[in-house]
């Protein structure tokens, strides 16, 4: 896993994957990437970019930094966390097709817990609808928050207190 993977890298190694950069820039602000590059991490193998996640700090009342969270998002946090919680969100979590089923995703849930533990979080959220993310997430005891409708399919919130 590489922490802090390149920039202008990772907008090339996104595009391959058949997702348009611009869907990325629309549900994250790419500046916060830019500004702080350890929010990507890059799975490799045989020095090609197999998977991703990105990540962010984040809280009960702002989604990012400057984006407030709808009001339904809020009260189920502020539920879950408590008022005020610091946490760091799973904002992706992606590999690719050929590479699924192999322990990749079950790997990156230990290091990415470890890794959040060690900048100081004790909690994780992360959004979901993938069956296979959701099946790791429950094998590992994150507790489900909530299913909620995103794009006309349930989109699950899944946390972890470190």
């Amino acid at each position: 896993m590489i922490v802090g993977y390149d920039l202008r890298k990772f907008k090339r190694y996104y595009n391959t994957l058949g997702l348009p950069w611009g869907s990325l820039e629309n549900s994250i602000d790419t500046r916060l990437l830019e500004k702080d590059p350890s929010m990507i991490i890059a799975w490799k193998e045989n020095d090609h970019v197999i998977g991703h996640a990105i990540w962010h700090e984040s809280n009960t009342e702002e989604h990012r930094v400057g984006s407030r969270r709808d009001e339904n998002d809020r009260r189920l946090l502020t539920r879950l966390l408590g008022q005020g919680k610091q946490f760091v969100e799973l904002h992706e979590v992606w590999l690719r097709r050929e590479h699924r089923g192999k322990g990749y995703g079950k790997r990156f849930f230990e290091f990415f817990e470890n890794f959040a533990k060690s900048r100081g979080f004790d909690t994780i959220v992360y959004y979901a609808d993938d069956p296979a993310a959701l099946a790791i997430c429950r094998k590992r005891g994150y507790r489900e928050a909530f299913a909620a409708q995103s794009d006309g399919r349930p989109m699950f919130v899944l946390c972890r207190f470190l």
